[in-house]
């Protein structure tokens, strides 16, 4: 009688594929405006920002992203889907807040939702109670005489409401009261901890360090920079203030290691320092320093340090 032994397989399960992998997305408009030759991974369970001025192509890179506009070149995928390919199924799984909201005359806040809801179909409406009642939102009012920070909590709860795997937003708070921006911000970390992936661009950038895990910069339609906070900072830039007591000027501090932008007058100096700080201490030693204080660089002053001529760092096309 034959024996038939079993022999267990090597276990080949591959690696879930990233939340995002652009390679080479391209969308000119002409003129220099659009996305060229965007390469980006985002990797599952990381909250990611996307930063940069006005009309940098943050919201060109999220509308392919979703495939509300086609890619002159290049290509995307979102939890392993083709962006064009899977178009549908992207919609469906992904969670998804657009910069500028579409206007819905004639129903509710609750019917606009339940009929997302349908559309994306398991959707448990316990959920949609529940998040209504977080960012307090009046699911009964009709959606068109909403204030805009109303029809932001509309569009956040649609976009949460799935429990989706990936979340991309747009300008998220814009128009929420501080109250309703930590609510957020508590339901970004419930979902991340859910096993959940968050790409979102924001001209908030204090609100972009509080909760991205990286973070990149883009101009002009090309990636600037990416990294965490801590890789953007540069070899931890510090901005130093003292005040000291005796003699200092600017060509002293010519020629020490990592400062720049020295700046001296009544006996209070202020400049920055990339690297130790060590070398600057040693100078200010012998000034008589009385008072000193230095902190790193926030993600504002790296973002304005970056790109100087942004007067105003917001979303843009």
């Amino acid at each position: 009688m034959a024996r038939h032994v079993s022999i267990a397989r090597p276990d080949r399960t591959e690696p879930a594929p990233a939340a995002i992998i652009c390679t080479g997305l391209t969308k000119d408009y002409g003129a220099g405006h659009g996305l060229f030759g965007l390469d980006l991974t985002v990797a599952r369970g990381e909250t990611f920002g996307f930063i940069g001025p006005n009309g940098a192509g943050k919201t060109t890179t999220i509308r392919l992203l979703m495939d509300l506009i086609r890619p002159d070149r290049g290509s995307a995928t979102l939890l392993g889907l083709d962006s064009r390919r899977d178009s549908l199924a992207v919609k469906r799984r992904v969670g998804y807040l657009p910069g500028e909201l579409v206007q819905f005359p004639g129903v509710t806040a609750g019917y606009m939702i339940g009929l997302l809801a349908g559309v994306r179909g398991g959707v448990d409406p316990a959920r949609v109670a529940a998040l209504a009642e977080r960012f307090e939102l009046d699911l009964g009012r009709r959606y068109e005489t909403l204030s805009h920070g109303n029809k932001q909590k509309v569009a956040l709860v649609q976009a949460f409401m799935h429990r989706p795997g990936l979340i991309i937003l747009d300008e998220p708070t814009l128009g929420l009261d501080p109250l309703i921006q930590r609510e957020f911000r508590q339901v970004v970390k419930e979902s991340v901890a859910a096993g959940a992936t968050v790409f979102l661009s924001s001209h908030v950038l204090s609100e972009v360090e509080l909760i991205c895990d990286r973070i990149a910069m883009i101009r002009d339609g090309r990636l600037e920079r990416a990294g965490s906070l801590n890789d953007l900072r540069t070899l931890r830039i510090h901005r130093i203030e003292a005040v000291f007591t005796g003699r200092l000027a600017p060509g002293d501090l010519a020629d020490v290691p990592g400062v720049t932008d020295a700046a001296v007058a009544d006996h209070r100096l202020t400049c920055a320092v990339r690297g130790t700080v060590a070398p600057l201490l040693r100078v200010l030693d012998g000034a008589g320093v009385v008072e000193l204080d230095s902190h790193e660089l926030s993600l504002e002053e790296v973002f304005l340090g970056e790109f100087p001529d942004a007067a105003q760092p917001a979303a843009g096309r």
